[in-house]
């Protein structure tokens, strides 16, 4: 008997390939997954000026990031939409990122019609692709509930982000693909157990499921051969040990470091080791 529902994950429009240059924009979901592609060597920027929400703000970030990093040529870009509430400087009608703890009266919420949220988003993807022209952007949702609008609100505001990553991935399919993480966590895993204390954020467990399933559909298979001769190296560098001066120790410490030099031969882009 099957006592859970399986979510597809569809192929993406391409695979992503071992180190490979990318760029995380969005909820603090993408910060999540971000930085677990950095933990495996991929050249990951995840979320550059802070977490973004809303499709205006990380429509803000991809501007800010093309501007000032025009050494960064990100061929994968994850987009994680978690809010289509903004909030807007009254004085200006600017949509900001960040109020800076700014009196409250100074701003207005408002909440983003998906043709709205849309436009935001085209406009990052046409930025991405003036950068590099083979860019794949991945939209996802985040499986984050918002309690401060109410759990309907918090329903009405997701199935307006799910709707506008639909759109755009329908007007721009050789470019823009969906990852269902809000899908896994509402629909496959269903279960307060694969949350955290508060009820709203997915725990440790649930995370490291979804890198799974992502890393199972995305990543090709040079990048998972990649992830199988990382592994040692990953946990040996975690390793804490008990006599650092240790001659035993101090091997230990070299056999890690030929081995990553052997990896790095192999994978000439791979970040050095942070020893």
């Amino acid at each position: 008997m099957d006592f859970r529902t399986i979510v597809e994950v569809e192929k993406p429009i391409r695979e992503i390939g071992p180190c490979e240059q990318m760029l995380f924009v969005g909820s603090c979901f993408a910060d999540r997954m971000g930085k677990r592609f950095v933990e495996e060597r991929f050249l990951a920027t995840v979320n550059p000026y802070g977490v973004m929400y809303n499709p205006a703000s990380i429509l803000h970030s991809v501007e800010r990031f093309l501007e000032e990093r025009q050494d960064r040529a990100p061929k994968v870009v994850f987009l994680t939409l978690g809010t289509n509430h903004v909030y807007v400087l009254r004085e200006t009608g600017e949509i900001v990122d960040n109020c800076q703890k700014r009196p409250a009266r100074l701003f207005e919420e408002r909440v983003l019609g998906i043709d709205e949220c849309v436009g935001f988003l085209r406009q990052a993807v046409a930025l991405l692709q003036k950068r590099v022209p083979a860019v794949m952007v991945v939209l996802t949702v985040s499986p984050i509930r918002y309690a401060k609008y109410g759990y309907h609100g918090s329903a009405l505001s997701k199935a307006s982000l799910l709707l506008a990553a639909d759109t755009l991935v329908r007007e721009m399919p050789d470019v823009v693909c969906y990852f269902p993480a809000y899908e896994i966590v509402n629909d496959e895993l269903r279960d307060y157990r694969f949350y955290q204390p508060d009820m709203l954020h997915p725990s440790d467990q649930a995370v490291e499921y979804i890198w799974e399933r992502l890393s199972e559909a995305y990543l090709s298979a040079k990048a998972k051969e990649f992830l199988v001769e990382w592994r040692p190296i990953k946990e040996a560098m975690a390793h804490r040990p008990f006599h650092p001066d240790s001659e035993a120790y101090k091997a230990f410490r070299q056999h890690t470091i030929e081995m990553a030099e052997t990896l790095a031969q192999k994978y000439p882009s791979i970040l050095p080791l942070p020893w």
